[in-house]
């Protein structure tokens, strides 16, 4: 979650990234800015329409809580999940209610029973079609291909949900306590040896 217009996605360019494409949700609210690898993108997502993003059947998603609470106290990242290949994906591996955006012609599982504490975690039962993301820019200035491992730091040593437990029980992510939020993307094993921190403009850190 970003401020309008995501003026924090620049800390990203001065680093090296090349950025993609920016789309519009119709009917939730919100737009993004995208920076696109080879296995997952960067979406950097602010509130664009208030009146839609706190109208049903958005409001239940929390978006503008998450959004307009930033900073204070609510959790400012989201991670989706999707199956490989074109294939539907088995089910989701954490309790979910299913959300169906306007803009979407099938419905999204969003994980139940996480706090604005806790990152929003998303479940896509459907991948997008193999050329759905062609032509997308995923060459960078720095070498960052494919992800490998995804950390969150959390604040404070209170339990985790039984979502956030889940999720992190299928190895493709950790909730270690941090003093603060942040996000540590790990590409290709580290095999580089380097690390880009981009606090404090955005609260996440390049591992390659």
């Amino acid at each position: 979650m970003c401020a309008v217009g995501a003026p924090e996605g620049d800390a990203l360019l001065a680093a090296g990234l090349t950025e993609g494409s920016s789309i519009t949700h119709p009917g939730q609210g919100t737009a993004n800015r995208r920076f696109f690898f080879e296995n997952i993108y960067v979406e950097l997502v602010w509130v664009s329409d208030a009146e839609e993003a706190r109208r049903e059947p958005a409001a239940r998603t929390r978006l503008w809580d998450r959004w307009s609470q930033r900073g204070q106290g609510a959790c400012p990242f989201g991670l989706v999940f999707a199956g490989a290949g074109g294939a539907p994906a088995p089910d989701p591996p954490f309790p979910t209610w299913s959300y169906h955006p306007p803009y979407s012609e099938v419905a999204i599982d969003i994980g139940r029973g996480t706090p604005l504490s806790e990152p929003e975690l998303v479940y896509f039962r459907f991948p997008r079609r193999p050329d759905a993301l062609r032509g997308e820019p995923t060459a960078h200035a720095l070498p960052l291909k494919t992800l490998t491992a995804l950390s969150v730091g959390v604040p404070g040593s209170a339990a985790r949900s039984e979502t956030a437990r889940a999720a992190e029980a299928t190895g493709l992510v950790e909730f270690p306590p941090a003093d603060d939020y942040v996000m540590t993307l790990t590409f290709d094993g580290a095999a580089h040896h380097r690390t880009k921190d981009l606090r404090p403009d955005l609260p996440l850190v390049l591992s390659w």
